[in-house]
């Protein structure tokens, strides 16, 4: 038989969203995977399940033995409190960056969140702005990807989007913009961006589906009413209704709140428009998939799935 010599990665949030389809990537690349996870996972060729979290200091060994550079996908996205996203992101992340030290790892691709570059804003962006800081501080071979608004298959969060516009209504902040960008797209950036090279070494990147200037969020609201056969009411809200809204979702469903009022706060903002300055190399990756059939085609997964 002949051995396996497959380079290997290590992986956070392989179990989530974004973090799934940057397994299927990683696999397709060629790489074997060592995956974090807090639940059992059956048996998958070319994966190697670690059972434990980010406090976990063996299971953090575990992860990155053997691997030649880590791709931090595992976050925390909504919390009821600072302490939650300090917890998830921050501390997730130094304990992370230990464990590659250890083991002699250099490369570490980091996701973090445009929502990092209005720290001030939300609880959220705070925290992903100083998990950025730890990776400039260390003397690793670094590189950030800072994605935008991301949508896909499997995913949760821009599904309330869907399922309104499925309803005929999708409430939307009523100024601004914002860019997008599919989680298949965003999953060949993070692999292509394993092996590193003085393009990447050191940058921070915010890429998207390349429709420059973004989308209007009304404009993005009509464009999921028809990828789910619908022409949707879409009704603009203030700052001050988010604020609300966040407030009874609360009230109705606690910790269970998809709209907190870090939440209200960041959405309030008119620019999640990425930085031209900041764009991926062409030479290295492009966007393949154009939004409105990305969005076409994550409809019809969340109705296979039963989600719609």
């Amino acid at each position: 038989m002949v051995a396996d010599h497959r380079p290997r990665v290590a992986l956070t949030g392989a179990t989530g969203f974004l973090g799934s389809h940057v397994l299927e990537a990683a696999l397709a690349a060629g790489y074997e995977v060592a995956a974090l996870t807090r639940r059992p996972q059956p048996p998958r060729e070319g994966v190697i399940w670690v059972p434990g979290d980010l406090a976990d200091t063996e299971a953090m060994a575990a992860l990155t033995r053997g691997a030649e550079a880590a791709i931090h996908v595992a976050g925390v996205v909504n919390a009821p409190d600072a302490a939650g996203f300090e917890t998830g992101n921050v501390t997730g992340t130094l304990n992370l960056i230990d464990a590659v030290r250890l083991k002699g790892i250099r490369r570490f691709i980091h996701v973090s969140s445009l929502s990092a570059r209005e720290p001030d804003l939300s609880a959220y962006g705070a925290s992903k702005a100083r998990s950025e800081k730890l990776l400039r501080a260390s003397a690793l071979d670094w590189t950030i990807v800072r994605p935008p608004a991301i949508y896909g298959p499997r995913d949760k969060e821009m599904f309330e989007l869907f399922r309104a516009a499925r309803w005929g209504v999708v409430p939307v902040p009523a100024q601004g913009h914002a860019s997008m960008i599919h989680a298949a797209d965003l999953a060949r950036l993070l692999v292509d961006l394993v092996p590193g090279g003085e393009m990447v070494t050191g940058q921070v990147f915010e890429p998207d589906d390349g429709r420059a200037g973004g989308w209007e969020h009304r404009e993005m609201a009509r464009a999921i009413g028809w990828a789910v056969g619908r022409r949707p009411w879409v009704i603009g809200l203030s700052p001050a209704m988010l604020a609300r809204i966040a407030r009874i979702d609360g009230l109705l469903r606690g910790a269970k709140a998809k709209m907190t009022a870090d939440r209200a706060a960041y959405f309030s903002h008119p620019d999640w428009v990425v930085s031209a300055a900041a764009q991926v190399p062409p030479t290295l990756w492009t966007p393949r998939i154009a939004t409105r059939e990305g969005l076409k085609q994550t409809a019809q997964w969340y109705r296979e799935a039963g989600w719609l």
